[in-house]
């Protein structure tokens, strides 16, 4: 198997090249998940909802892409398939879940991609690869025909190599994103989120910030910050457990993967119950921040992505989503961008938006990319 795509397809449509995640739907096409466990199921019957609009822009699906298997996992890494080759950081994980289709918009194989985030799978594998990655808002995106079939965390989002092709991967898949006010200019009120991150991961933002003339943003808190970080793992668990649980029985699951999985069924309804108390708490706490501000600013990840060579035990790197599996707790909408450090490697900047205001986020992410670098920075080039 290619360690990008499952598998390629045939189409007449001549319009943007798109690549999905091999956990959601196409009719004909089995959905596998990267898991040997899945590979005798049915093909799909008929299309998850966004593979429907996706077709009807005329766009042209060349395959499906790999995943860490079952989407449970972070660093890219799939010993039944394959890994996912990090094209302009080859030594580095790819990041999970959505591997493959990050890998094929870094190559450049694609014009955009489709994932899915549900503790950080679009943004982080966005930040490995060195692409822009979008977690729109809880629900904004449909998930008819995504597996896994319930969640309270999941949502479907577009990897582009630009900010102005996620719009228009946006506008495709979400059909009443309004494009025009993603587009539109704006004068952002924004403040930086006090988080814990690698000195190398904090220099790069805040030299990407002065260059823009940004550097001296308000910083703020959320008290219950790691809380949410802790409590998303546990809705996680559970949430994994219910849909997948059962496979661990078949002896196909990779060792990674299985492990977490037993594991997580040690996940109590009471844990559940105390998560979704700091879920409330979160949410109402991000939601008085953004009454204050426009967006939040923080770093995607909290450390350079390791390398791969270093990354074959999945559950000691978990530490890499401390700052974006809050946000699918809070379900606000939250975007990649791209930067490299002195060093040459990859950082993301991460923004959340108000809830429902994934068009706003789009256009303060296109204000800071495109915001022009001041004077001094110019003539220092």
């Amino acid at each position: 198997m290619n360690n990008i795509f499952f598998e390629k397809m045939q189409s007449k449509n001549s319009g943007l090249k798109v690549a999905i995640k091999d956990s959601i739907d196409i009719s004909g096409y089995k959905t596998v998940a990267g898991s040997r466990a899945l590979l005798n199921t049915e093909p799909a019957v008929k299309n998850a909802e966004i593979i429907d609009l996706i077709h009807q822009h005329n766009c042209q699906i060349i395959g499906k892409t790999n995943l860490h298997e079952l989407a449970f996992g972070i660093t890219g890494i799939n010993k039944f398939t394959g890994t996912a080759i990090n094209l302009k950081y080859p030594e580095l994980i790819p990041g999970g879940s959505s591997s493959g289709s990050a890998a094929a918009v870094a190559a450049e194989l694609v014009d955009f991609a489709i994932g899915t985030d549900t503790g950080g799978s679009v943004r982080m594998p966005a930040a490995c690869c060195g692409i822009y990655g979008l977690k729109p808002t809880f629900n904004r995106v449909s998930r008819e025909g995504v597996l896994p079939r319930h969640t309270s965390l999941d949502c479907v989002g577009p990897f582009a190599n630009s900010i102005d092709m996620l719009i228009q991967a946006m506008s495709i898949i979400c059909p009443d994103f309004n494009s025009t006010l993603a587009h539109e200019k704006v004068q952002p009120k924004l403040a930086m989120l006090q988080v814990e991150a690698e000195s190398e991961v904090r220099e790069t933002l805040e030299h990407y910030l002065s260059q823009r003339e940004l550097q001296h943003l308000d910083t703020v808190n959320a008290s219950s910050f790691i809380d949410a970080y802790q409590a998303g793992m546990q809705i996680i668990n559970a949430e994994t457990w219910q849909a997948f649980g059962q496979l661990t029985e078949t002896g196909l699951v990779a060792d990674d993967v299985n492990v977490r999985l037993l594991k997580a069924a040690a996940t109590s309804d009471q844990d559940v119950e105390a998560a979704n108390q700091i879920r409330e708490k979160f949410t109402q706490e991000i939601n008085a921040l953004l009454d204050q501000y426009d967006a939040l600013i923080l770093p995607t990840l909290p450390q350079i992505p390791p390398l791969l060579k270093d990354a074959s035990n999945t559950a000691a790197f978990l530490n890499l989503t401390a700052l974006i599996r809050p946000f699918n707790l809070s379900g606000h909408p939250a975007i990649s961008i791209p930067l490299e450090s002195k060093s040459g490697l990859p950082v993301g900047l991460q923004i959340i938006s108000k809830h429902q205001q994934d068009e706003q986020l789009c256009a303060i992410a296109k204000y800071i990319v495109n915001k022009k670098l001041c004077q001094k920075e110019e003539l220092d080039k």
